[in-house]
Order: C-alpha cells, then structure tokens, then sequence
C-alpha cells in the first residue's frame, strides 16, 4: 500500500527509535524527533498508518504505537515461522514455538544489499558460489571483517580485510588460494558481511 513521504519517514523514526530504546516513542518525541510542530499532525500521521495496516495501537497502556510488519503479495514473504531449534550435534527435543524471523531481525534498521556469490574463495567461511551474501553499505571495517571490496576502482571481492602498514591484505578463506596484497590507496569498502542466504532448490 502506497504512503506519502512524511509517513514513511513517521514510520522510519518510530522504527529506529524503537528498535535503539526498547520501547516506543510518545507523540512529544516523535514531532520532536521529526521537527513537527503540531501534535496533530503527528497524530494524523500515525493514524492513516494504523488504517494502513503498518502500525497498531494499544489505547490501554502509554508508548503503545507497534510497527508492524508490512504485507507483500504472495512473490514475497516478509516473515516466517520460527518454530525452534534444531540439533546439529546430539539430538535434542523439538518444542513448536509461536515466534516468527524475517530479515528485518537480522538487518535492523542498517542499509543492507544482497550480492550472489561466484566462486570458493571464502569456502572455509561456509560461503560458496551460488549462495547470497547480505552485505551492509560502509566504507570502513575492522581487522579480520569480511568485506566487499573494490581493488583499483574495478574488480570487485569478497575478502577478509586486515591493514598492513600501507598495504591492504585482503585475505580468501581458502587455503588453495593465495592472499590479495593492494596498496590502501587502491581499496574501497563497499561494505561487510551480515549474512549469508542458501537456497537448495
């Protein structure tokens, strides 16, 4: 369902407010947050985003606006039945639960891109050609991340980053292959690696 600008940006700050507090924001703190002057105004707001389905209210209890997760069509799944844990060493009891994960739980509210992986240089890492790395957009990584790189303005990889003085070693996870050593003049971050997505069939 379509929203208007400001709506989606209501729907942004009450988002990231809540996932970085805990709990919801008041009406105070969201025209505050958002520089709205009029109360009214954001109750409006959030009122045609309740009607829209993305958000819920409980009139009951105070900081009670629920973002909601937003419906797709039936090309998309926004969420999925998480419905426990399962034993890859000794078997263990399986207990059903009422919970639910969708890539909003493991993203939050960070910029994140999806890229297909080509080839087995990160193999010993459990990624390997044809799966699909989540990747969040930065420019800067800490030693030993894996990150996305860009050597020379040009060819791109999938690489552990460590600095070696004024060398960059971008480090494959498999021992057939050798390391990549660029000047840090000739490496970009394009961003580092939240998860990796395989698919069987």
């Amino acid at each position: 369902m379509a929203i208007t600008r400001r709506q989606k940006e209501v729907l942004d700050f009450l988002s990231g407010f809540t996932q970085k507090n805990g709990y919801s924001p008041s009406y105070e703190e969201i025209a505050s947050g958002l520089g709205l002057s009029s109360l009214a105004t954001v109750h409006k707001h959030v009122t045609n985003l309740q009607n829209k389905g993305l958000l819920q209210r409980a009139h009951n209890r105070s900081r009670s606006i629920d973002v909601l997760p937003s419906r797709t069509g039936k090309r998309g799944v926004e969420r999925l039945p998480l419905l426990g844990r399962i034993a890859a060493g000794r078997p263990v009891e399986a207990i059903e639960t009422a919970e639910s994960i969708s890539l909003g739980d493991i993203i939050g509210n960070r910029e994140v891109f999806a890229l297909e992986v080509r080839g087995d240089s990160m193999r010993d890492e459990h990624i390997v050609s044809g799966d699909y790395v989540l990747v969040e957009r930065t420019r800067t990584a800490r030693e030993g991340e894996i990150i996305v790189a860009l050597v020379d303005g040009s060819d791109a990889t999938l690489k552990r980053f460590y600095r070696e003085g004024n060398m960059i070693r971008l480090q494959p996870s498999n021992i057939e292959m050798a390391p990549i050593f660029a000047p840090a003049t000739s490496v970009s971050i394009q961003g580092k690696v939240l998860g990796v997505l395989r698919k069987y069939v």
